[in-house]
């Protein structure tokens, strides 16, 4: 099969990552006999440079023309350091999330069994923990009206929500929860908060088309401190944009690392899959990001497509460099050495091609030797 991807590296270590999953979206390309074209679009930092506008008009026109967007991160310690900037990096994701239609990021958080003694939690806390965050994307704070006052004193950010806002990603995360363990936890703020309230009441009436599914509701605060002392508590949790992007940064720390969790944000017609790590700019170009991120978002970007077997090659294929300590300095274990970037990105790429022997090729990985060239 033939398959149009947008390709937007973005900023800092995005760049580096997306080069690792597109080898991997190769190997499956040639493992499987399909055939992946790749178009490439500036977004963020990148674009303001040469363009002066953080979402260039060509970068939307090639993201509405694919199948599917792999994107890298987005920011730049320039900007993060001047709260005078009119025009941000950041600005171009989202406007790209409002322009597509992306209301809803997916973002799924595993504690990985070879993982359990990186992560500051216990290990008996962590163990099995797997669940999924359904967050809404583009609504809330973050597009709400903003306004300084004319003597700087006083800023306001407004937060709206509308039923079919709500409605919408509500469906998805009682969908997910059909095929998973049958609970949705509804994470708001709804004793301080009209949107929350909102959300409670929507979430209510549609929870009850879905008799299968057990609904249940926390606190923001709440849901953070149970996702630290009781994570195999949740199955999916359902939430507003802003709550989702905090709440989904504390799940992080279940794995060990921010650099092994994958999203992905689904509208009605696009699809775009990214790692939730940011630029990570003070790593950049010297090849010690971690593309397991990355690598999972094509994982997802396959299964969005319909590529369900060759997802699953790419998430075993994960697991076994896991497994065989083949990862980067984030991640690795006290007794080992830590691998670069792009010879994580050759062992998983080369695993898909060679399943049975890639364990023989362990020793070739960590001396620059992978059977990919």
């Amino acid at each position: 099969m033939k398959f149009n991807i947008a390709l937007i590296p973005g900023d800092g270590v995005g760049p580096e990552v997306v080069s690792q999953a597109t080898k991997v979206l190769d190997a499956v390309a040639e493992a499987y006999d399909h055939i992946f074209l790749y178009k490439e679009a500036k977004l963020g930092s990148c674009a303001i440079e040469t363009t002066g506008n953080p979402l260039p008009e060509e970068t939307l026109a090639i993201c509405n023309n694919a199948d599917a967007i792999l994107f890298g991160a987005v920011g730049n310690p320039k900007y993060d350091n001047d709260p005078t900037a009119k025009v941000r990096p950041e600005q171009g994701l989202l406007n790209l999330r409002k322009a597509l239609g992306l209301y809803c990021n997916i973002r799924p958080v595993k504690a990985y069994d070879n993982l359990l003694s990186n992560s500051p939690l216990k290990r008996e806390v962590i163990k099995n923990a797997d669940f999924v965050i359904y967050r809404e994307l583009t609504g809330g704070i973050y597009f709400g009206e903003k306004s300084l006052s004319q003597d700087g004193q006083t800023a306001f950010d407004s937060s709206s929500y509308s039923v079919q806002e709500i409605a919408r990603v509500t469906h998805l995360a009682f969908q997910a929860a059909q095929k998973r363990k049958k609970k949705v936890t509804l994470v708001d703020k709804a004793n301080v908060l009209e949107t929350s309230r909102l959300w409670r009441k929507t979430v209510t009436e549609i929870a009850k088309e879905y008799k299968d599914i057990e609904l249940e509701y926390l606190f923001v605060d709440n849901a953070a401190m149970k996702m630290i002392l009781n994570p195999t508590h949740f199955d999916v949790i359902l939430t507003e944009n802003l709550f989702g992007d905090m709440i989904s940064d504390v799940a992080s720390s279940l794995s060990g690392s921010i650099g092994i969790l994958s999203s992905s944000s689904i509208g009605i017609n696009n699809g775009l899959f990214e790692p939730i790590h940011g630029a990570y700019s003070q790593a950049k170009g010297k090849d010690i990001a971690n593309p397991l991120a990355s690598i999972l978002s094509a994982a997802l970007l396959l299964k969005y497509v319909g590529l369900h077997e060759e997802s699953e090659a790419v998430e075993r294929a994960v697991q076994k460099s896991l497994a065989l300590g083949i990862t980067t300095q984030d991640i690795k274990r006290k007794t080992q050495k830590s691998t670069s970037t792009s010879k994580v990105g050759d062992f998983i790429a080369d695993y898909i091609l060679n399943q049975d022997d890639s364990n023989m090729n362990f020793r070739n990985i960590h001396m620059g030797q992978s059977t990919i060239i």
